[in-house]
């Protein structure tokens, strides 16, 4: 199980780091040779934040949730050691 959530894991961060990846790898066909406002940029050449944003949120929640469950899943575990353990107890009375 641990294999598979971190193939998905793997799978989702690839696929959200490969338009990050392509547009790194592209280089500028003319570079500016100063400075240059954001609105004199083509659109086609601007980045958006809000997809990374939401991938981050994404991952973020992700792990947390990951993390709540498992801790979720151990605490049942030591309740049902619990159960049996009282159950033991009170049968032996002396």
């Amino acid at each position: 199980m641990l294999k598979r959530l971190t193939f998905a894991l793997s799978l989702a961060m690839f696929t959200v780091a490969m338009p990050v990846l392509q547009a790194l790898q592209q280089p500028p066909e003319n570079p500016p040779s100063g400075f240059v406002s954001i609105s004199e940029i083509p659109e086609s050449e601007k980045l958006p934040a809000a997809p990374f944003l939401v991938a981050a949120y994404v991952f973020i929640w992700l792990i947390a949730m990951f993390y709540i469950w498992t801790i979720w899943k151990r605490v049942n575990k030591l309740e049902g050691e619990f159960a049996a353990l009282e159950r033991r107890s009170k049968g032996s009375t002396r």
